[in-house]
């Protein structure tokens, strides 16, 4: 989602998503991201730069030793152009009230530690430090082969989420508007080694002697090639392995025992306030509310759509609803039929409320060039696709539905869910 207020995702990570790909170099100019390196310090001195963590289109993220407090953060630098200065701002003042409201630091919602100013070659660039958390529900979800991951654990994330949720809502009057996967971290890392702490990771407190990186001098972009064709070449040799048919390392059962999964909701570029709304859209497309979709107005209940997209990808490994183009018809239109194969029409009342209602649906509320649906409910999916127990689907599910119900008015709140027998 291109938006003045997102910075992509990755904003706390722990190294998860920024192992899969790089940032390139076509950032690192005036206006961009800032170049750091192992060793340098930030806030006169006191934040050391250790690893990079991860990127996101706005921002890099970098483990940092606190000298003043003797733990690890995460170093947001954001790039230094206008815009992105602006939109740093806007996330400081909102991961500021999150803080004020949450001394104890117990609201399953990521804690701004300070924020500053840094000056380099491409500009002046605003650096948010928030508390070092681990891998994200993206990750987690990959880590376990996209087998979804066991309703206990649904159960206990979903928890964490929640009074994530409902403290934004009920006390702040926060809307994230994108609640996603990736946007979710766990409090510790899957990798104990990844964990500067777990793993007796000794700090940088200087900038090594010679290249970052050991061996051979060589430039970044020169090293982005080399880091490249090495993935490509492990890519594919993996797939020749996967399609001869003999079971790898890669391909077996990782076991998720003994993984902490408390978690806090993270990236506030795309958050407002539920009085100052963005105009536009919001919301990551995958999760994103009919509401939206069809430009009906959204409150806090378009959150609770992305929770219940989010509960049912952690549980089956699978995206609940993935909208593509087909002919005839636009993403959007694909996205709403799906919506109505799993969760049945949408009421004409819903369907015609919307400033881009007309653009999708005739005055019957119908998909004017999607006509034939192919129904399959959302408790039939979990058995028949996912080879749930019948029990087990049909707790889930109505577990679900009221959170996936059309109108956002009938969908229960965060506090409403945390008090549903399912999760208790």
């Amino acid at each position: 989602m291109a938006s003045l207020f997102g910075n992509g995702g990755y904003g706390y990570s722990s190294g998860s998503e920024g192992e899969d790909e790089d940032e390139g170099t076509e950032g690192y100019r005036k206006g961009g991201y800032y170049a750091a390196r192992p060793g340098d310090r930030f806030a006169g001195g006191r934040f050391v730069a250790q690893r990079k963590l991860g990127w996101g289109n706005f921002s890099t993220v970098w483990l940092a030793y606190d000298t003043l407090h003797s733990k690890f953060v995460a170093l947001k630098i954001q790039k230094s152009a206008r815009d992105y200065a602006h939109a740093a701002l806007h996330e400081i003042e909102l991961l500021s009230a999150v803080a004020k409201g949450d001394p104890t630091n117990s609201k399953c919602v990521v804690q701004l530690l300070d924020h500053f100013k840094h000056t380099g070659p491409n500009g002046q660039h605003v650096c948010l430090v928030t508390e070092f958390l681990g891998d994200s529900l993206l990750r987690l979800i990959r880590y376990n082969r996209n087998k979804g991951i066991g309703l206990n654990r649904v159960k206990e994330i979903c928890r964490s989420v929640l009074v994530g949720l409902d403290y934004l809502h009920s006390e702040l009057g926060i809307i994230h508007t994108d609640l996603k996967p990736e946007n979710v971290l766990l409090v510790s890392t899957i990798n104990p080694a990844k964990d500067p702490v777990r793993s007796g990771f000794t700090p940088i407190l200087d900038r090594p002697v010679g290249n970052q990186y050991g061996g051979t001098v060589i430039s970044f972009s020169e090293k982005m090639l080399k880091m490249r064709a090495r993935r490509a070449v492990a890519k594919i040799s993996q797939r020749r392995v996967s399609l001869g048919g003999v079971a790898t390392e890669v391909e077996k059962e990782r076991s998720l025992d003994g993984i902490s999964l408390k978690c806090k909701i993270v990236d506030f570029g795309n958050a407002c306030w539920a009085d100052q709304q963005h105009a536009g859209e919001i919301q990551t497309r995958q999760y994103r509310a009919p509401e939206v979709i069809i430009s009906s107005g959204y409150s806090y209940s378009a959150d609770m759509w992305s929770f219940a997209c989010l509960a049912f990808e952690l549980a089956t490994g699978d995206l609940l609803f993935a909208p593509k183009s087909c002919q005839g018809c636009s993403e959007d239109e694909d996205h709403l039929a799906l919506m109505m194969e799993t969760l049945g029409k949408m009421p004409r009342k819903i369907a015609s409320s919307g400033t881009r209602s007309k653009d999708y649906f005739d005055r019957h509320g119908d998909l004017r060039r999607i006509r034939r649906l192919k129904f399959w409910p959302l408790d039939r999916v979990l058995v028949e696709r996912y080879n749930f127990t019948e029990p087990d689907a049909q707790g889930f599910a109505d577990f679900l539905r009221p959170i996936l119900d059309f109108t956002p008015g009938n969908r229960p709140s965060a506090a409403e869910c945390l008090k549903n027998p399912w999760l208790n």
